[in-house]
């Protein structure tokens, strides 16, 4: 007999009535390949993947950790080969010959060195000399990367030569002008103002402003190099001197009666009443310092960034007509009408130094950029070049048939004197050395008697202030061809120049920190170290170094805090000091009671004994 089949046996699979349509494949997709034999292939990746099963793990076991040593040592050993890489070699397989950095020549990277490490510090504590070490390291790195830069100046300075045996002092302005390129020569030109001179001058930090001012009230304000006119305004008084403050965007002027300041639209912003009568003006950049020299004889110092006055010191010299800064150190040189030239800081009321230079008075006084080298002009015809670097002595003297009445060094050593309507430049060995006073560089005539001499930094240019107006003049050599753009940057914007001059405010310099050797500000005074510490011992009755200080022993439960253990180190040393305190009064009331005994007792005592010590 047949039997009936079970339900669910040898029965069809039912079709499903929607099919699914298979995605394209994409060209980013990998096609299946073949799998080898005894092999399983990898699931599709849209297949979920089946849960793998795996062995539970008995109870009571403990799988081992792995340390914290351990990772740390695998870190290290990373970071070993992270800072020690194997050579790369090139696309070709070649590798460098000459792998890591060009090396430095120590001579070229031990000018920009400022430790000197040859001076030991006495009773140097570990803290203190870790921290040299660490200061001297850090320099030493610096400089090389000073030195490693220095490279990427490529301006070179250059220089007017002649022909075999030709004197360059012949050659004129026309035919330097001839020579030079279209930017060059369109930076000499002549400004004819008779009506309003003669001209003081003063040139921005930057080099790209400049600002005039004439004796019969005219002020103007320009971008000389573009032409383009700032501001132009009449004060309708005497002007006798002008200066830029710390950006063309304010300048002070020395009026007949008082001190004003103008900004570049010519609008009044300050007068100062408390400087009056002012003859010249000196700006220290990094000290944000007014200098005023006047006719009362005092030198007043005015802080432009907070509107006071520092200080006003007298010279007890009379009028006082001829002033120029020291733009090494910031300390003013003044010109006295009894031959001496005296050399002034806000932070003494006596000059640091007093300098017989001529035996008439002093006409004009000049110091280089480096701060080694002063030239002065006397009455006496005479110029003179003195070095500055603590001897104050004269290294070079010339007699003129007529005397200098306007000296002026330019940043690379050059120095042009104003004698009548006639100007003549000399030129040294180089920026480091004095310039040589037996044959002139060049030779320049005026059509009016100077008044204003003043190099234009970053710029080949000599401006000259004189009775018929303004002169800039061509002077190949003559300025820094590289500038440091953070600092002085002659192509800034408006943005820029605000933010240069936030940072310059947060860097101010204290005027008490001026003083003749700015080094000495880095330096430790051992001496006045050693005096402190005596006249402490003597104070004292004995020397705490003497002993070594009290080490307290570490206790358990949580009894050596920081708090207990100072707390125990200042409870031995107020031990130490009463027992100290004690032998002393012991040894003072010994010797009263001496004291006592020598002394005579027939005596009456007297109601004047008291008076007696």
């Amino acid at each position: 007999m047949e039997t009936a089949p079970k339900p669910g046996k040898n029965v069809p699979p039912k079709k499903n009535k929607l099919k699914t349509k298979k995605k394209p494949r994409r060209y980013w997709e990998d096609v299946a390949t073949p799998t080898a034999a005894g092999t399983s292939p990898e699931p599709p990746p849209n297949k979920k993947r089946k849960r793998e099963v795996r062995p539970e793990r008995p109870k009571n076991t403990r799988i081992p950790k792995k340390s914290w040593n351990s990772k740390k040592r695998q870190v290290q050993r990373k970071s070993r080969e992270h800072r020690n890489p194997a050579p790369q070699g090139t696309l070709s397989g070649a590798q460098d010959p000459f792998p890591g950095p060009a090396p430095i020549p120590v001579e070229a990277a031990r000018k920009f060195r400022r430790i000197d490490k040859s001076k030991k510090f006495p009773d140097c504590k570990p803290q203190t000399q870790s921290r040299l070490e660490v200061a001297e390291a850090e320099e030493e790195v610096v400089s090389v990367k000073a030195a490693r830069s220095e490279l990427l100046l490529a301006e070179e300075p250059g220089f007017l030569e002649g022909e075999d045996g030709e004197d360059t002092a012949k050659i004129r302005q026309a035919d330097i002008v001839e020579a030079v390129d279209i930017a060059s020569a369109a930076k000499h030109f002549d400004l004819n103002l008779r009506q309003f001179g003669p001209y003081r001058l003063n040139y921005s930090r930057t080099g790209r402003h400049l600002t005039l001012g004439g004796r019969r009230g005219h002020v103007a304000a320009l971008d000389w190099i573009t032409k383009k006119l700032m501001c132009e305004i009449n004060v309708m008084e005497a002007v006798r001197d002008i200066r830029f403050l710390h950006s063309e965007a304010l300048l002070a002027v020395a009026q007949n009666r008082w001190l004003h300041i103008y900004d570049n639209q010519g609008i009044e912003l300050h007068c100062i009443r408390r400087c009056d009568r002012i003859t010249r003006l000196e700006f220290l950049p990094f000290h944000f310092l007014l200098a005023t020299a006047s006719e009362t004889g005092f030198l007043t110092y005015l802080d432009v960034s907070v509107g006071k006055i520092v200080t006003a010191l007298n010279a007890r010299a009379g009028r006082l007509d001829v002033m120029t800064q020291n733009p090494y150190n910031a300390v003013i040189h003044l010109g006295h009408s009894n031959g001496t030239v005296s050399l002034w800081s806000p932070a003494m009321k006596e000059p640091l130094v007093k300098i017989l230079c001529h035996r008439g008075g002093v006409r004009s006084v000049a110091v280089d950029s480096t701060g080694t080298y002063m030239a002065t002009s006397g009455l006496d015809h005479q110029i003179k070049i003195f070095d500055l670097r603590g001897t104050f002595q004269p290294l070079s003297t010339r007699t003129l048939p007529q005397g200098a009445g306007h000296l002026a060094f330019s940043q690379r050593g050059l120095l042009a004197a104003g004698m009548g309507d006639v100007i003549n430049i000399w030129a040294g060995q180089g920026k480091a050395s004095p310039p040589s006073l037996e044959q002139p560089y060049l030779t320049h005539h005026l059509s009016g008697n100077v008044h204003g001499l003043q190099f234009c930094p970053f710029e080949d240019v000599l401006g000259v202030g004189h009775s018929g107006g303004f002169t800039s003049m061509l002077v190949p050599g003559a300025a820094e061809p590289n500038f440091d753009g953070l600092e002085s940057n002659p192509y800034r914007s408006k943005k820029q120049r605000q933010e240069w001059e936030v940072k310059a405010l947060l860097e101010k310099v204290p005027a008490e920190l001026i003083c003749l050797d700015p080094r000495a500000l880095a330096e430790v005074d051992v001496i006045s170290l050693e005096q402190q510490k005596k006249e402490r011992i003597e104070r004292l009755g004995y020397d705490p170094k003497a002993k070594v200080p009290f080490q307290p022993k570490p206790k358990q439960k949580g009894r050596s805090s920081t708090a207990s253990l100072v707390k125990r180190k200042r409870k031995v040393m107020d031990e130490e000091h009463r027992d100290k305190v004690r032998q002393n009064l012991k040894q003072q009331q010994r010797q009263q009671q001496k004291q006592d005994k020598d002394k005579p007792t027939g005596a009456r005592p007297s109601a004047l004994d008291r008076f007696v010590r």
